[in-house]
C-alpha cells in the first residue's frame, strides 16, 4: 500500500505540472479563437455591406427600366442613370467597407502588441461576444451546483497492497454519477469551496482464472467454477453522500471596482471522502451452452458484502476535468478473514 501511495503521489504531481503548462496554452488558444472570431465579425460585415448595396441598385435600376418601359425617359437617359447610380453605390460601398478595413488594421494591430483584451473592451462584436476576453459581467451565485460523472479502473486492496490482485485490473472498473452543490466558502476570495451532495457508485469486479465469488456462511470466497466463463463480473452499487473542500485557483476578477467570481475556470483540487448505502449486490456469469448459445446468469443477494460503505477520495483536475481517486475505510465483506478494502482510480467530469 505504501508503494501505491508513493505512486500515486507521484502521478498527481507529474498531473498538475501538465496542468500548469496546459493553462497556459489555452490561455494562448483562446486569445487566438477571439482573434479569429473578431476577424470573421469583420469579414461578415464587409459581405453584408456588399450584398446590402448591390440589393439596393438592383431595386433602383429595376425603377429606371419600368420609366424606360412606359416612355416616360429614353434609352440614352436610362443607361446614363444606370451608370450614375452604379458609381454612387460603388463610392458608398467603397467609404463603409474602409471603416470596416480600418477595424481589421486595428484589430491586427492590437494581436501583435498583445492589447487584444483592450480592444474587445473598444469594440461591440454584437454575437460574437462570447468570444471576448472579458466575458465577466455578474459574479456567480454562492452556491453553484453540479453533475459529476465519473469512470475508471477498480480493484481491491489485500494486505495493503494491489499487486498480485485476484481481479483483472483493466476489466474491473467503476462508474459514479451523481449532483453536487459547491458553497464558496470566502466572501472576497475564490479559493475555499465546501462540495457536497450524493452519487451513485458502480463498482465492479472480474475474477481471475475463470472463478466466481460464493457466499459459505458468513464466509465469501473465490471458486473456479466447472464450466467454462466468457466473463466473470461482481457489481455493488451504493448511494454516498460525497464531502469534499475543494481548492479552486481560478483567479479573482473585478469590473468597476467589485469583484467577481467564477469557478471551474482553473486547477482544482478536492479533499475528502464519502459514506452511504449499499443498495445491491449483483454477479454476471457468461458462457455459451453446449449448442452454442449465449447464456447469461445474474444472481442477486447480500454476498456478506458490508451494508455501510465510508472511504476517502481526492481529485486533481483542470476546470471540469479531473484525475480522481476513491478508496473504501471499510472492507467489501463483513466477516472474511482477509480484509479487502475497494480502491478506484479515473477521471471525473464535474458540469456546472
Amino acid at each position: 500500500m505504501r508503494n501505491f501511495t508513493i505512486y500515486l503521489a507521484l502521478s498527481l504531481c507529474f498531473f498538475a505540472s501538465k496542468l500548469v503548462a496546459q493553462d497556459q496554452g489555452k490561455k494562448e488558444e483562446r486569445e487566438m479563437q477571439t482573434f479569429e472570431a473578431k476577424a470573421r465579425v469583420i469579414g461578415d460585415k464587409i459581405e453584408k455591406i456588399t450584398a446590402e448595396e448591390k440589393a439596393t441598385l438592383k431595386i433602383e435600376v429595376e425603377e429606371v427600366n419600368v420609366q424606360l418601359e412606359k416612355g416616360t425617359i429614353t434609352k440614352e437617359q436610362a443607361d446614363f442613370k444606370k451608370k450614375q447610380l452604379a458609381e454612387a453605390r460603388a463610392t458608398i460601398i467603397e467609404n463603409r467597407i474602409a471603416v470596416a478595413q480600418e477595424e481589421l488594421k486595428d484589430l491586427v494591430q492590437a494581436k501583435v502588441d498583445g492589447k487584444l483584451a483592450e480592444y474587445s473592451k473598444k469594440k461591440n462584436f454584437g454575437s460574437f461576444s462570447v468570444y471576448r476576453t472579458d466575458t465577466i459581467k455578474k459574479s456567480e451565485k454562492r452556491t453553484t451546483s453540479q453533475f459529476v460523472f465519473a469512470a475508471g479502473v477498480n480493484n481491491l486492496v489485500t494486505d495493503g497492497k494491489v499487486a498480485g490482485s485476484d481481479f483483472r485490473y483493466w476489466g474491473s472498473h467503476f462508474y459514479e454519477w451523481g449532483n453536487t452543490y459547491n458553497t464558496r466558502l470566502l466572501k472576497n476570495n475564490n479559493l475555499l469551496h465546501l462540495k457536497y451532495g450524493y452519487s451513485v457508485m458502480y463498482n465492479n469486479l472480474r475474477p481471475t482464472d475463470n472463478r466466481v465469488f460464493v457466499k459459505s456462511g458468513d464466509q465469501t470466497n473465490l471458486q473456479v467454477n466447472g464450466i467454462d466463463l466468457d466473463d466473470s463480473r461482481f457489481r455493488n452499487v451504493y448511494l454516498v453522500a460525497p464531502l469534499h473542500l475543494e481548492f479552486d485557483f481560478s483567479k479573482n476578477k473585478s469590473k468597476d471596482g467589485k469583484a467577481f467570481f467564477q469557478s471551474h475556470q482553473s486547477v482544482r483540487l478536492g479533499l475528502g471522502g464519502y459514506a452511504g448505502l449499499r443498495i445491491k449486490s449483483k454477479q454476471f456469469q457468461k458462457f455459451e451452452d453446449v449448442d452454442g448459445n449465449d447464456i447469461t446468469v445474474k444472481e442477486k443477494g447480500d454476498f456478506n458484502v458490508n451494508n455501510f460503505v465510508y472511504g476517502v477520495s481526492a481529485y486533481l483536475g483542470y476546470k471540469e476535468t479531473s484525475l480522481y481517486v476513491k478508496y473504501d475505510l471499510n472492507p467489501m465483506f463483513e466477516n472474511n478473514a482477509v480484509k479487502q478494502n475497494n480502491i478506484s482510480l479515473g477521471v471525473r467530469f464535474d458540469f456546472n
